[in-house]
C-alpha cells in the first residue's frame, strides 16, 4: 500500500505540452475530504445567511401589515361611531312615526340591545390574542359594536314595518292628525297652562302656539277636515276652526283675511286664511291651537320635524 499513488497528467500548448504529477493516494483522499468539508461549510453558511435575511424581510413585512391592520381597525371604529350617531336620528324618527301611527314608542330598555351572556367570546379567546393582544382587543370591540348595531337595526326595521302596517290601516286617522305647522314664521309663545298675557296683564292659560309672521302670510290647514266655523271670535279676531274627525279640531286665530266658509271640506296644506293681528294681538301673528276630544293639547307634540312651510 506504500506504493499506492495517483498520477495526474496536465496538457498545455507549447514545447512541453505534457506534465506529469504523482501524489500519494492518502494525500489525495485527504485533499478531497478537506475540500468537501469546506464546500459543505460554505453551503451551510450561505443557507443560514439567506434564511436570516429572509426572516428579517418577513418580520419587516409583518410589522408593516400589523400597522396597516391597526389603522384599518381605527377607521372601522370611527365608521361604527358614525353609524351609531345616524342610528340615534333614525330612532327619533321612528318614535315620531310610531306616534303618528297611534303606537307607543319603543321602550328605552328594549332599544339598549346590548350583546352579552355566557356564549359571548372574549378577546383572550381569540387566536389573535397570542400574536397581538392590542389588535385582538380592538377587533373584539369592533365586532361587539357591530353586533349591537345589527340588533338595533333589526329592531328598528321591525318597528318601522309595524308602524307602516299601522299607518296603512289608519290612513284616515293620519289624514285627520294635525301634523304640520300651519304658517311660516318665528315660533314665539308656546303652549302653557299659565303665562302672563301681554295685553290683559294677568296670568292666564295659553292654549296654543304663536307664530309671528308678516301680515298676509298664508295660513294652511294642518290636516284634512271640515270647516266648523269661519268668522269673528272674541279675543281671537278672525278665526277658522276645522273639525278633522277622530276627536281632533284645530283653531287658527288673529287672521287678517278668511278664505274658507263653514261646511267647506279642506285638505292638509290648503290655504284657509292669511296672518293678521285682529282680536287681542300686539302684532301680526298666527295663534294656533289643537284640541283632542275637546281638550287643548300642545300642538308641537303633533308636528313632524321638518313639516314647516
Amino acid at each position: 500500500m506504500s506504493n499506492d499513488r495517483w498520477t495526474f497528467l496536465v496538457f498545455r500548448e507549447g514545447p512541453e505540452s505534457v506534465r506529469q504529477f504523482s501524489l500519494h493516494a492518502g494525500l489525495v483522499r485527504a485533499g478531497v475530504l478537506f475540500g468537501g468539508t469546506v464546500l459543505v461549510a460554505l453551503l451551510g453558511v450561505t443557507t443560514f445567511l439567506a434564511a436570516g435575511g429572509s426572516s428579517r424581510v418577513q418580520a419587516s413585512r409583518l410589522a408593516a401589515e400589523n400597522a396597516l391592520l391597526e389603522q384599518e381597525l381605527d377607521r372601522i371604529q370611527s365608521q361604527l361611531h358614525s353609524v351609531d350617531t345616524q342610528l340615534e336620528t333614525l330612532i327619533e324618527k321612528d318614535r315620531r312615526v310610531r306616534l303618528l301611527a297611534g303606537m307607543n314608542g319603543i321602550d328605552e330598555e328594549v332599544l339598549d340591545v346590548g350583546v352579552g351572556g355566557p356564549g359571548l367570546d372574549t378577546p383572550e379567546g381569540s387566536e389573535l390574542w397570542t400574536l397581538d393582544a392590542n389588535a385582538s382587543e380592538a377587533a373584539y370591540a369592533a365586532r361587539y359594536d357591530l353586533e349591537v348595531l345589527e340588533r338595533r337595526i333589526g329592531l328598528l326595521s321591525e318597528s318601522m314595518d309595524a308602524a307602516a302596517d299601522s299607518m296603512e290601516a289608519h290612513r284616515d286617522l293620519l289624514e285627520a292628525t294635525p301634523s304640520i305647522l300651519p304658517a311660516a314664521g318665528l315660533l314665539s309663545s308656546n303652549f302653557s297652562p299659565n303665562r302672563f298675557h301681554p295685553i290683559l296683564h294677568r296670568w292666564t292659560a295659553h292654549e296654543g302656539t304663536d307664530i309671528h309672521a308678516i301680515e298676509g302670510t298664508p295660513i294652511l290647514a294642518a290636516a284634512s277636515g271640515t270647516v266648523k266655523s269661519s268668522g269673528w271670535k272674541t279675543g281671537y279676531g278672525n278665526t277658522v276652526v276645522i273639525d278633522h274627525g277622530y276627536g281632533y279640531t284645530t283653531l287658527y286665530g288673529h287672521a287678517s283675511k278668511l278664505l274658507v266658509r263653514r261646511g267647506e271640506r279642506v285638505k292638509r296644506g290648503d290655504v284657509i286664511a292669511q296672518v293678521g293681528s285682529t282680536g287681542l294681538a300686539t302684532a301680526a301673528h298666527l295663534h294656533y291651537e289643537v284640541h283632542v276630544a275637546g281638550r287643548p293639547v300642545n300642538p308641537m307634540n303633533y308636528v313632524i320635524r321638518g313639516a314647516v312651510p
